[in-house]
């Protein structure tokens, strides 16, 4: 069995023309979506970049990993203690080592190992090929390494290959000579001079006046100068569409390569047998909450990731098949273990569905997920279904200083950009929500192997990793760019990070 997993880095489904996206960014993805199936409520268990590849390729959430920060001590795996044998957990049940037991010739083409220290990422991988640029490389820098590997070895029986592509990540660096027109083509509809407005008097790193950054030490301009096509600031609605029109870019530039990765194979003759898989680690905010081109929050937008899937012999009769269950990532990954006649490990959290997908029959394996996030705020949300109709509700545990209130609803159905937090009005499916959040976290911390939620542990850290030690500057900022309210405000909610001891926050 040939597998291709191709991982685009901050890729949110909507931007994608088989998600029904108006704009031409993804013509080689929509052809495999055609051929293939579809999963369209498929989400992160942890985001964004280290939490959730974590989860994925453990099989585990990051509540039982312990990774769910970019920094600190829930940046790394639980230490296993004296149970832990002449391997670890990771070597025996990850992802790519039950991959490697079922005889697949398991290998990797990406950079994230060293962009976030993760080395516990590698475990199970017969071939590690690291890029080197800690994901500022751009797709034709990861695409020839790719092209050669199949050159090399895309005949042979028996391979998984994880391609991580970085493109659309921020800042925007599309080459000149690929520039994709889309001055004809609108905005999103969704924003509106009214948005941009509401964002430019509010606060919180990477919004509408900080969109690089806390703009300290003159970064967030550098970053501006350097990759002409990222917008510092959103002053304009000119600014917005640069904002949409470099990310759409950064699509259309990964989903080129991906054409090229099934042109390769179909050169070599084998990429009718070969299954293709298209995801993401986690989606992107373009100004949803009042965050623009990053991953801060545990919503709809962040979490929410593509799933497509192209599997010889058994999606050729399914063609185009569109499957509305809501999954997690490791779903996924323990359906392909089982299709490889493994059994999913019994310390994974992920459930497989192969026999359904088989079977053309919806995957229906849970019925919420629960996404969280600690690198930049810390929060934990559930996306659930209530009367018909898809909500998220969000508990803030430490707002990201965005202000956030402790807990926001969203009705996807009828407000899928998270523009009307409805949590006072509907007090019934809130407290559903956070219910389901409560039984959640009991279960989990009830079958953990540590008996600290690392949630907690950010929070007695002084916060994710992101924004420790940063309030008393940020503060000053807001003083000096004309909003002293929302300063007093995140002064009054973080009295303790707004004047901490000179060591307090050191990172």
């Amino acid at each position: 069995m040939r597998i291709l997993y191709i991982d685009i880095d901050s890729l949110r489904p909507d931007h994608l023309g088989c998600y029904g996206y108006h704009r031409d960014t993804s013509p080689n993805i929509d052809k495999v979506a055609a051929s293939g199936i579809k999963f369209n409520n498929c989400y992160s268990t942890d985001v964004p970049c280290l939490p959730s590849r974590s989860a994925l390729f453990a099989g585990r959430a990051g509540i039982h990993t312990g990774v769910i920060n970019h920094g600190g001590v829930a940046s790394q795996p639980f230490i296993e203690g004296k149970q832990r044998l002449f391997r670890d957990e990771y070597a025996n049940t990850s992802w790519a080592a039950v991959m490697r037991q079922a005889g697949l010739h398991t290998a990797m083409i990406s950079p994230f190992g060293e962009r976030h220290s993760a080395w516990h990422w590698y475990a199970g991988f017969n071939e590690i090929h690291n890029t080197g640029g800690c994901g500022m490389e751009r797709a034709d820098e990861v695409g020839p390494v790719a092209l050669e590997w199949f050159e090399r070895n895309a005949e042979r029986e028996d391979w998984f290959l994880h391609i991580n592509l970085w493109d659309p990540h921020t800042p925007y660096r599309v080459p000149g000579e690929f520039e994709e027109d889309y001055k004809n083509d609108p905005i999103p509809e969704w924003y509106t001079e009214a948005v941009r407005q509401s964002h430019w008097d509010g606060q919180g790193p990477h919004s509408a006046r900080e969109v690089n950054g806390y703009d300290h030490c003159g970064y967030a301009k550098v970053i501006a100068e350097k990759y002409p096509d990222q917008p510092n600031k959103i002053e304009s609605m000119d600014d917005a569409r640069r904002m949409f029109d470099g990310y759409d870019r950064g699509v259309k530039y990964a989903d080129h390569y991906v054409g090229l990765f099934l042109k390769a194979l179909e050169e070599k003759g084998v990429l009718e047998d070969t299954a293709v898989i298209i995801s993401a680690d986690h989606g992107e905010n373009l100004g949803e909450l009042n965050i623009y081109g990053d991953h801060q929050t545990a919503d709809e937008i962040t979490g929410h990731i593509p799933l497509i899937i192209r599997w010889p012999g058994v999606t050729d009769g399914q063609a185009g098949r569109c499957d509305d269950s809501i999954i997690q990532h490791y779903d996924m990954a323990a359906m392909v273990i089982e299709m490889l006649g493994q059994k999913v490990p019994e310390n994974w959290d992920g459930v497989g569905f192969a026999a359904k997908f088989k079977e053309a029959k919806s995957a229906e394996v849970r019925d919420y997920a629960v996404i969280s996030q600690g690198a930049w705020s810390c929060q934990r949300a559930v996306r659930f279904d209530y009367e018909n109709k898809a909500y998220i509700a969000i508990r803030s545990f430490h707002d990201g200083y965005h202000n956030f209130p402790d807990i926001m609803l969203f009705n996807l159905t009828d407000d899928p950009h998270e523009q009307h937090d409805i949590a006072e009005q509907e007090e019934a499916i809130t407290n559903y929500a956070m219910r389901l959040l409560a039984d959640w976290t009991m279960e989990m911390m009830r079958t953990a192997s540590h008996g600290q939620d690392p949630m907690w542990t950010v929070m007695q850290e002084g916060g994710s990793l992101h924004t420790r030690g940063r309030l008393p500057m940020y503060i000053e900022r807001l003083k000096a760019t004309g909003r002293d309210k929302a300063a007093e405000e995140l002064a009054a909610k973080h009295p303790k990070e707004a004047d901490p001891k000179p060591e307090a926050f050191m990172i």
